[in-house]
């Protein structure tokens, strides 16, 4: 083996590895290509050690590896850090920069819920039309039905059994946003159920237990479906209409964003799920169980429009051109 003309030709690859491997930071491809890069030396290495007798290139070529193998390895085993930049960077900077399609979503919905309210509450019409029987007594009663729902299962299966159909829900406006039309139809019967059930409550005198009951899970499990269905129709709209991007670029940019989304959600679920299962059902004043609510639902504005607008607002001050591209860095790998 020539070694002078072996080295020659791979010198560059090693010094790109010794570049990346002092780097405090890299970008997912960077980490790659570090991995990529490590193992190939690796060969190289071994295929020296058996061929050179150079004792010099052998030991610089060992201390190189040495290197990388702690920044490999290290960046493996940095898995808590990254899910605690998931949830104080890229999960809130997601929600903020999509806020003004999920507010219109939400602005939308409960315009047709209340809509619907007043029409089935009013007008005998509605029940004809909607196909709602007559007498709803069971279901509207003291004890009945809609009361019952939140009570007549153990509460942990229930909070669960919630937390299972809320992450179903919200990844059905998700990831058929990009259609539009199968996230609008979501979204109105969602929208058509809260209203009928707002609508017979009402009819039935009875709008304080359903406020009562709906309130304290319900602020933050519909801004969750809100959120779902904004991000989704953005993907949707994003397909149509890409921008200054080609199509391709900009929806795999928006379906990065999605997924982060979607990810994120399912911590916000959960929180749903516990609050429905455990306070809504609970003997607690409903004061006390509305109040539990709106704050879990002031929390979670206040991540989105405190953290995330923190963060966006400080990568488009670092971007080279002032503005925030929305690309992801992560420390050494995805």
């Amino acid at each position: 083996m020539d070694v002078d003309a072996y080295s020659y030709a791979h010198r560059r690859a090693w010094e790109r590895l010794d570049y990346l491997a002092r780097r405090s930071r890299l970008t997912g491809a960077e980490a790659d290509e570090l991995v990529t890069l490590y193992r190939r030396t690796s060969q190289q290495l071994a295929r020296l050690q058996s061929h050179s007798p150079d004792p010099e290139l052998i030991a610089g070529l060992s201390a190189l590896l040495a290197r990388a193998r702690g920044r490999v390895l290290g960046g493996r085993s940095d898995t808590w850090s990254e899910i605690g930049r998931f949830f104080t960077h890229r999960f809130p900077a997601a929600l903020y920069r999509s806020w003004p399609w999920w507010a219109g979503v939400a602005a939308a919905f409960l315009l047709v819920s209340a809509g619907l309210a007043v029409w089935v509450a009013r007008f005998d019409s509605a029940r004809t039309v909607l196909g709602i029987p007559r007498d709803t007594g069971g279901l509207t009663e003291r004890g009945g039905a809609f009361e019952s729902y939140y009570s007549e299962h153990p509460q942990g299966a229930f909070a669960a059994q919630v937390w299972t159909n809320n992450a179903w829900v919200t990844a059905i406006a998700l990831f058929t946003g990009v259609l539009i039309l199968p996230a609008v139809y979501l979204l109105f019967m969602n929208a058509l159920n809260l209203g009928v059930s707002a609508g017979l409550m009402a009819d039935a005198g009875r709008l304080d237990s359903f406020f009562g009951f709906i309130l304290p899970h319900g602020t933050l499990e519909l801004t969750a479906i809100f959120v779902a269905g904004g991000a989704g129709l953005k993907l949707g709209w994003t397909l149509i209409d890409p921008g200054r991007l080609s199509r391709l670029e900009a929806v795999a940019r928006q379906g990065r964003a999605t997924a982060t989304i979607a990810l994120g959600l399912v911590g916000v679920l959960l929180v749903c799920g516990c609050i429905e299962g455990f306070v809504t059902p609970s003997g607690l004043p409903a004061p006390v169980r509305i109040a539990i609510g709106f704050t879990a639902e002031a929390l979670f504005l206040l991540y989105v429009f405190g953290v995330g607008r923190r963060v966006v607002l400080a990568r488009a001050a670092d971007a080279p051109d002032g503005s925030d591209d929305g690309r992801q860095t992560t420390s050494s790998t995805h």
